[in-house]
Order: structure tokens, then sequence, then C-alpha cells
């Protein structure tokens, strides 16, 4: 009964990870991602209004303690910006000279998805993998060890995938221990995330040597918050970043989930043009994605004390709160858990600090969500790498970058244990 649960389980998350509208592929071909560095309050005016006029994408803002930002610069502005740069004296190279030339050696070691039917599940960590192979894993060991996993249906996104969270706990009785929360994709394009949090999923479950990990802390964990942007992203457009759904405002889809959680909902870092990446959307949790995750924590917010959210990129260990430059009364307390966390990792190095001061000002955050329901550790890890390939990482990336981060779940693991439910 056992595998014929997991055969006709894997059916139904193939034809979910199927059900992307198709539309036409986007093609990347002789866009660029250019790093420039600024070196003066003028010289980000400037960029600013180059930026605004061409509207070019931000990937990655400069920050404190980095003056470089990296830009998608697409062929018909490339001869203009880099004029207009010269003659504005800001320094830039040329990061990635083709980006569709990167997407296409991204992932090529990638198996065709669920094409094995002898095999119990499709998912390995040398690969990036579709929705349907994450989904079919977690179903694997929902059904493989059910005296420790537990897959819990929490309702469906906009174009009606599954969201999926798995229960990791020894406990006989729900609730009695306390808990770490773990999400991923939440942005659609940042494919390490749903990577590294599966195989979080899969260090927990299936290798003994983390067993103490389990002894006095649960785990609840979503690798992929966003499914019907991250099936996009592996259909249509690598870059997409939202979610997909449809508004009577305007013809473009989506919203940014990381804007539309309600805390601050609408302030500084949103942006009211539905075309726009960092879309607030129209009111706080319009999204299902948003509203439904939410609605789980929120029913498990006395047993979790610590959320964690996963994304990618910049080596950042960000702690609330990223509405705005302000700082909980506790925040001595995080910042501490975070840089013993990060004092684990042995190849990346990762800054730590305030989200907005590290970064920028951002409302309508998860993790500042999660801090305002009272959950008291609450972080943003933005993983591998610092801007050579950005949201495109290599799959061969992927172990590297998870081995390097499961360490600091000790460490989290540990603090979380003394804390009373």
């Amino acid at each position: 009964m056992r595998v014929l649960f997991v055969a006709i389980t894997l059916c139904s998350v193939l034809l979910i990870g199927q059900a992307t509208p198709v539309e036409d592929h986007v093609s990347y071909s002789g866009v660029q991602v250019w790093t420039i560095t600024i070196n003066s309050p003028e010289e980000l005016r400037a960029l600013s209004k180059m930026i605004s006029h061409y509207g070019l994408e931000v990937w990655k803002e400069a920050r404190s303690d980095n003056p470089k930002t990296d830009l998608l610069v697409p062929v018909q502005h490339q001869k203009e910006l880099g004029l207009k740069l010269m003659e504005a004296n800001i320094n830039y190279v040329i990061k990635i000279n083709d980006l569709q030339d990167v997407i296409n050696n991204e992932n090529l070691h990638t198996k065709a998805s669920s094409s094995n039917t002898r095999a119990a599940h499709n998912m390995d960590w040398t690969s990036y993998h579709r929705l349907g192979d994450i989904y079919g894993y977690m179903s694997y060991l929902n059904a493989t060890y059910p005296g420790l996993v537990s897959l819990i249906n929490i309702g469906a996104s906009y174009e009606k995938r599954p969201l999926y969270v798995l229960r990791i706990s020894k406990s006989s009785r729900n609730g009695t221990k306390p808990a770490i929360w773990i999400d991923g994709g939440i942005h659609a394009r940042e494919w390490i995330s749903p990577a590294v949090t599966s195989y979080i999923i899969q260090q927990l479950v299936e290798v003994q040597a983390n067993a103490k990990l389990l002894l006095n802390v649960d785990w609840y964990i979503m690798p992929v918050m966003n499914p019907d942007g991250y099936e996009f992203t592996h259909v249509s457009n690598r870059m997409w970043r939202k979610t997909r759904s449809l508004s009577s405002l305007s013809s473009c889809r989506g919203v940014d989930p990381n804007r539309n959680f309600g805390y601050k909902w609408g302030g500084l870092g949103t942006s009211t043009n539905p075309c726009s990446d960092i879309y607030k959307g129209t009111k706080a949790f319009s999204e299902p994605e948003t509203l439904l995750t939410s609605n789980f924590i929120l029913g498990k917010a006395k047993q979790i004390k610590l959320y964690l959210t996963i994304h990618s990129y910049g080596q950042s260990a960000l702690v609330p709160w990223g509405y705005d430059v302000a700082y909980p009364s506790d925040y001595d307390d995080m910042l501490a858990l975070a840089n013993s966390a990060v004092s684990t990792f042995r190849k990346y190095k990762f800054s730590v600090g305030n989200s907005a001061a590290l970064y920028y000002p951002a409302a309508g955050g998860s993790d500042d969500w999660a801090k305002s329901v009272g959950i008291k550790y609450s972080y943003t890890f933005e993983l591998a790498d610092s801007g050579t390939y950005g949201f495109l990482l290599p799959s061969s990336d992927i172990l590297p970058v998870a081995k390097d981060f499961f360490p600091a779940l000790d460490v989290f693991a540990t603090k979380i244990a003394t804390l009373k439910v």
C-alpha cells in the first residue's frame, strides 16, 4: 500500500508541476549583468536617474558594507548606458556577458523530471528540480517515515497547486516541543532556496547522524511557498520573481510575496505598480500563498520559536526590522544568535545585521511579520553567491552551499530547545 500511495502521489504531483499555462518562452540572449561601484552620494543619485530613465532591473542594490549595484542591462540600452556611466565617471564591469548562456549552463546535470518510474523519488542535490520532484520527495518521506514525518496540505496557490508543509517530529503529542519554521522559494527565480531547503529536509529525516536535532525541537519546513512562480521559471521565464495572480488593475501578473505580508504593508521599498517586481498587491495577504502560510504559522505561533526564510543572493543573515532602519527591543539577542549560526560557515563569508541598514528598507516582508506575531527569533538568510552568478548559481554549487549552511541549524536548534512552549 505504501508503494502504491507513493506512485499515485508522484503521478498527481507531476500533473501539478505541469499545470502552468503555456506562454512564450522568454530569451535573455545578449542581456548582460553589470556591476556598478558607487563611491559617493552624487554617483548614487546619477545612477538612480539612469535606472529610472531606462527602466532597468536592479538585481542587487549597493549596501552599507558593499558599494556595488548589480543591474540587468538589455541589449538596446548597453551602448548608451555605458557612455552615460563614463560621462559621470562611474565605474562598472560586465559581470555576465550573456545571461542566456549562463541560464543554459546552470542546470546541465538535470534528470528528466519524474521519468524513472522504478525510483521511489527523483530528487538529488546535483541538479535543480521541478516542483513535481520536490513534492514527490515530500510524499515519499511521508509514506516511508510515518512516525517521523507528516505532510500537511495548507491550501492551494492561485493556480491551484497544493501548498505543502512537512512536519518533522519525534513528539508523541503535537505541539509539545518548541519548533523551528523554515521556508524557501518565496521568490520564484531563487532556485538555490528550494534546493537547500529540501536538502535540510533530507538531512533531518534520512541521515541518522542528525537525529540529535530532533530530540528537543520540532521542524516545519515549506520548500516552495510560491509554487506557481517557481514552475513558471522552469517553463517560460527563468528570471520571474513574483506570484502568478491576475488582477483587474493591469495585464501584468503577480505580486511580490515578500512585500505582501501584513506588518507595515505598503511602506518603504514597495510599489503600487502591478508591473513592478516589488508590487505589494492590492492589500496585505492578497495572495493565497501568503495568506495560507501566515494562517498556518499563526496556528502554531506559540510553538514556533524561530522563523527562517531562505533567499538568494548576497551571503547575508538579515535581522528585523526590514520595513525601516529600526530595531526590536531584543535585537541584541537576535543578532547574537545569528552571529553564532554564521560562525559555523566555512566556505562562504556572510554579513550579519539589520535588514534595512545592511540592504534597504522593504516593508511587508515575511520575517518582519513573523517577528510581529511573537516569534522571537526571525531571520532572512540570503544564500550564495555574492554576485558572480547572482540568481543563476550553477547546480554544481547546490551541495557546497547546502553543506556549508546545514551546521547552522545545530546552533538554532540548541537555542530553541531551551525555550518553553
